[in-house]
């Protein structure tokens, strides 16, 4: 029997609403609704019943029974497998001390409802173990996001980049800066900017390769990858020598301008071409147009973290913006209202005596998020530095197809005395591990999503698959086995009481409308700044240390790094590599999204294989003639730590002398092409940015030729 429910698909962390057709109660087909057309650019959300009902599902709890990395388990039941990770974590404790079990948590915590309990904002770390006592939670924000969400804005305007919002609407010139809106999950502001550009608002984009968004946009800029920094101080130079940035601006709400015109005079327009590749005249009319325009707004992600000067970089881009007149005005970045919170978070303590792994090494990174740098984690098995870790809980994650140099990490996952798996498939990490729990998709859970002025329920629209369960309430179940159960609700019924626990009122509005309920917006007040609404205290002015916008940041200086926002030439490439280059002459950067995948999910879905199914490395034509190199030939990619099978795409829309390869590949469920084609085989565990620690997944130096 057929049948129509309405829901959120759940594909992408935010969910689109979607009509679901079910056949005898199984997911057949989704289709996006109509009062939410963004959905219909997200691809993924096309295949879900192909994820849902995929036969690489994990059904029942598994326990090991040969060797770490073999992939031998048993089927066990769920009290059986819950009390072996139980017993496992208080055994350790006992022996080691509880900072000897440490969690990770990826993707398949980006829940909405598992970030509101576990009271994070641009962390998804589950709190899991600080009532057990160990501080090590970690996520995949070791190496994603924080550095554009956090460091970058907390560190100049003390407010995360969450809420700084472009202006799309009431702009005259949009600059997206590093970033694709198109392969964004989900691709909210892919649609506002094409509307905008429809009112003649008019486009440039800055990046090192032609994105989708670029090829739409009025003007490319196209720079070499990893001097963005460099581009945006030479930017800075112009505006400040020509008397261009706001001036009553800059005396009354910032410090460190003087120390910042000064340090900028090294940015010529010479010396930033001989940099970057971005042409003199092209870097004066940049400078020029985005100062002399008003209104600017600005789009920039996560695509300007993976260098030695990421967070540098990124702050260096936001004080041209404010330095412009271009920070919380109409048409410019919006500086949004703090979100009102509903959901009862659990009174999570940090335990006290020991500091997380990382934390010495990241003091910025530990100060801000609260958390372990993961990146640490191997040192911290292998050599039991600044003591050892023993167990690991690994939360909807895989980290060796996410962190660089994977044969490192899976000396480390060899070497634990523990390590529990909770995911939808078995991952490479899964074959490593204890314990491995199915969890259930958002297709299967109780839940709600909000976005601005919007709210409604998730539904679910199937029964789980199997013995799967939601992630919360597996935590929930060891969690009651090391005797903290009352932390979590234990059902979907609690789940929502707790969800709006300030709010009852909003949940019994929820229940009465499945199609959701429109929220109250806020009216847009502009230069909070001056009106004292940045701070608590309720003073003008920003909520950092000095309480001003920080061009020289009083956090950084603090926590032993430079307060300017300086350039680092990268640590691996044509410029500072004079023996490496000649060897490895291509400029090589990973991790930009394509549409049928997102990192190294869905590479196991027939008909999102279709739609690319072999990894790709996009090679400029000039660099594919030079090595006999044709469109679909396979080749070999080789840096100075490995070498990996691609196949060539021959295009422009990469600049001469530089490559993208994708990332993703290195799991045992993929097929066999992308199996083979782990990108992080390339990249380098060492190399990172001193002040996140994240590693510098761009810029690196490689050679390829044709497969023999």
């Amino acid at each position: 029997m057929r049948e129509k429910l309405t829901t959120i698909c759940g594909v992408c962390p935010g969910g689109c609403g979607i009509e679901a057709i079910l056949d005898d109660g199984r997911l057949v087909e989704i289709k996006p609704l109509q009062e939410t057309p963004f959905s219909a650019l997200c691809v993924r959300g096309k295949f879900a019943p192909e994820v849902v009902h995929s036969p690489d599902r994990l059904l029942k709890p598994l326990i090991r029974v040969g060797e770490r990395g073999e992939g031998k388990f048993r089927e066990a039941n769920w009290d059986e497998a819950l009390d072996l990770v139980a017993d496992q974590m208080l055994a350790i404790k006992e022996k080691y001390g509880p900072q000897a079990v440490m969690s990770h948590s990826g993707r398949g915590a980006f829940e909405q409802s598992m970030l509101d309990f576990n009271g994070v904002e641009d962390s998804v770390a589950s709190k899991l173990l600080l009532p057990f006592g160990s501080p090590n939670i970690a996520s995949v924000s070791s190496l994603c996001y924080v550095s554009f969400g956090v460091f970058a804005p907390m560190t100049t305007f003390g407010l995360t980049g969450r809420r700084l919002l472009p202006d799309f609407e009431n702009s005259h010139l949009i600059v997206v800066w590093g970033a694709n809106p198109g392969t964004d999950s989900p691709p909210f502001i892919y649609e506002r900017i094409l509307k905008a550009q429809q009112k003649g608002i008019k486009m440039i984009v800055i990046d090192h390769m032609r994105s989708d968004i670029a090829s739409r946009a009025d003007q490319w800029v196209a720079v070499r990858s990893g001097s963005d920094g460099a581009l945006a101080l030479g930017l800075l130079r112009v505006i400040i020598n020509e008397n261009l940035y706001d001036k009553e601006f800059v005396s009354k709400w910032t410090t460190g301008f003087e120390e910042l015109r000064d340090y900028v005079q090294a940015f010529t327009p010479e010396m930033v071409e001989n940099t970057t590749g971005v042409p003199q005249e092209t870097v004066l009319a940049l400078a020029r147009e985005i100062a002399g325009t008003k209104q600017v707004t600005l789009k920039t992600y996560t695509g300007l973290e993976y260098s030695n000067c990421g967070v540098q970089t990124i702050r260096a881009v936001y004080i041209l913006w404010a330095l412009t007149g271009n920070l919380d005005v109409p048409g410019g970045l919006y500086i949004d209202s703090p979100e009102e919170p509903f959901f009862e978070a659990a009174k999570f303590v940090q335990p006290e005596g020991v500091l997380p792994i990382g934390a010495n090494e990241y003091p910025l990174f530990y100060r801000l998020t609260g958390c372990a740098q993961f990146m640490e984690f191997p040192k911290a098995v292998l050599k039991g530095e600044p003591y050892p870790i023993k167990a690991l809980l690994n939360n909807g994650a895989s980290i060796l197809t996410s962190y660089p140099q994977p044969h490192i990490w899976e000396a480390a996952l060899r070497k634990l005395d523990f390590m529990l798996v909770i995911d939808r498939f078995m991952t490479k990490d899964a074959l490593f591990a204890d314990v491995v729990l199915p969890a259930t998709t958002y297709f299967e859970n109780t839940s709600y999503q909000r976005y601005p002025g919007y709210m409604r329920l998730r539904q679910p629209i199937l029964k789980p698959i199997g013995q799967a369960r939601n992630d919360l309430f597996i935590f929930a179940e060891i969690a009651k086995r090391l005797g903290y159960g009352h932390f979590y609700p234990q059902n979907e019924n609690e789940l929502l009481e707790k969800a709006f626990a300030r709010k009852p009122e909003l949940l019994a509005e929820l229940l009465k409308h499945p199609e959701g309920v429109r929220l109250p917006v806020p009216k847009r007040q502009y230069r909070k700044f001056e009106t004292g609404l940045l701070r608590p205290d309720g003073l003008p002015g920003f909520n950092t240390p000095s309480g001003k916008l920080e061009i020289a940041s009083d956090l950084l200086k603090e926590c032993g790094y430079d307060p300017l926002p300086v350039y680092q030439e990268a640590l691996e490439g044509p410029l500072s590599s004079p023996d490496l280059h000649p060897k490895y002459p291509l400029v090589m950067n990973t991790g930009a999204r394509i549409h049928s995948t997102f990192r190294s999910q869905h590479l196991n879905i027939p008909g999102l294989l279709k739609l690319q199914p072999r990894p790709q490395v996009l090679i400029h034509p000039t660099d594919a003639a030079d090595r006999n190199i044709d469109k679909g030939d396979k080749v070999l990619i080789r840096t100075k730590r490995g070498e990996i099978g691609y196949y060539a795409n021959v295009t422009d829309r990469v600049m001469p002398g530089t490559v993208e390869i994708n990332m993703g590949g290195g799991a045992p469920l993929q097929a066999p092409e992308w199996r083979d084609a782990n990108a992080n085989v390339l990249t380098d565990f060492t190399n990172r940015d001193p002040i996140s620690g994240f590693p510098v997944f761009k810029t690196l130096l490689c050679q390829i030729e044709k497969a023999k």
